[in-house]
């Protein structure tokens, strides 16, 4: 079969990827093979590729992968051989550990991610434990399936771990894939929510799309916010956007940062903060880490409820280094995904 390697840390721009010909895995006992269709392109896939998140190399990178069930191995009956599934970030995880008792399997101590501890989805096959495949709901194709198995759920995660209820505002630091996903799930579950969009300057693009989408207030991480917000997210790897939304959430609010690292590069903006104004007065701030089963089965149902309609920008298999280096440049509106068969 078609794969993409990564063999040795490198940058984007090396075009790191290399297209080669490795045999087609065997399901072994309670996993499924899936003939892959598409896959998503993420910004974790760029942080492994340059060593900030550290994969099990050589790897097959993807994590936001959608196909059709191809063959069954032993023991293995969650699914029908044709089912159109999808994987997202968690592999596998323990099932013993209290995390994994307690429904927290994100924090498993061994917890594998798929496309970074496992192969994934740059293939036109790959192997997963069963229990870690999803049903794709009949009303998405797989194009626009690909972005909610990562972007989507881990999304949906952070805007969960906020706390929010109906009526109250929320801000979004970054439009990316994972933003512009979460603003539609706001909209459907909290409808009288106000939603405050901040993005780099020059990101007119970005900024027009979250309109589109119903944002009540577009502006940059130079501006201020014109009311105080209850809680934000944080979808960057920069620093900056964290001191920008403590800044303008209110007494009591909270800042949720979604992302698995930040770079060093404006991290001494971090100097800027001020106690009195910026963490008194009871704010929070808490990390998201990963995603659980029950995150990607829930959102999956909400998605397509609402449904969802996530922005994809779509490239064949053999461009994925090309694609990347657009995400990473943030020259893709919406998600990017790769179509593999």
């Amino acid at each position: 079969m078609k794969a993409l390697l990564l063999s040795k840390i490198a940058k984007v721009e090396d075009n790191p990827l290399e297209l080669v010909e490795v045999p087609i895995p065997k399901p072994q006992k309670g996993e499924i093979l899936i003939k892959v269709l598409t896959c998503g392109v993420c910004h974790t896939d760029i942080d492994e590729i340059e060593g900030r998140c550290m994969p099990k190399l050589p790897i097959i990178l993807g994590h936001q992968i959608v196909g059709k069930v191809e063959t069954l191995g032993k023991d293995a009956h969650k699914f029908k051989i044709g089912d159109m599934v999808g994987v997202a970030w968690i592999y596998s995880s323990c099932g013993k550990c209290n995390f994994c008792l307690e429904g927290r399997e994100n924090l498993c101590e061994n917890f594998k991610a798929t496309g970074c501890d496992a192969n994934g989805g740059y293939a036109e096959y790959t192997v997963v434990p069963e229990e870690y495949a999803y049903k794709i709901p009949d009303n998405f194709s797989s194009e626009e399936a690909a972005p909610l198995l990562c972007a989507g759920v881990i999304g949906y995660r952070a805007l969960r771990l906020t706390g929010i209820k109906n009526g109250e505002s929320l801000g979004l630091f970054g439009f990316g894939a994972s933003a512009h996903i979460v603003i539609q799930i706001v909209k459907y579950l909290y409808p009288d929510s106000k939603v405050y969009v901040f993005t780099r300057e020059g990101q007119t693009e970005h900024q027009e799309l979250a309109k589109k989408l119903g944002a009540y207030w577009v502006g940059t991480t130079e501006e201020d916010s014109p009311e105080k917000l209850n809680y934000a997210i944080d979808f960057t790897p920069a620093w900056k956007p964290i001191t920008v939304a403590l800044r303008n959430i209110m007494s009591g609010g909270r800042l949720v940062i979604n992302a698995i690292r930040k770079e060093d590069g404006d991290k001494a903006t971090l100097l800027n903060l001020d106690y009195g104004r910026d963490l008194w007065l009871e704010k929070e701030i808490k990390s998201t880490a990963n995603v659980t089963r029950r995150d990607a089965e829930e959102f999956l149902e909400i998605a397509s409820k609402i449904p969802i309609r996530p922005k994809v920008q779509v490239f064949d298999l053999e461009d994925a280094n090309y694609a990347l280096k657009l995400l990473k440049d943030g020259k893709i509106e919406g998600a990017g995904v790769l179509k593999i068969s």
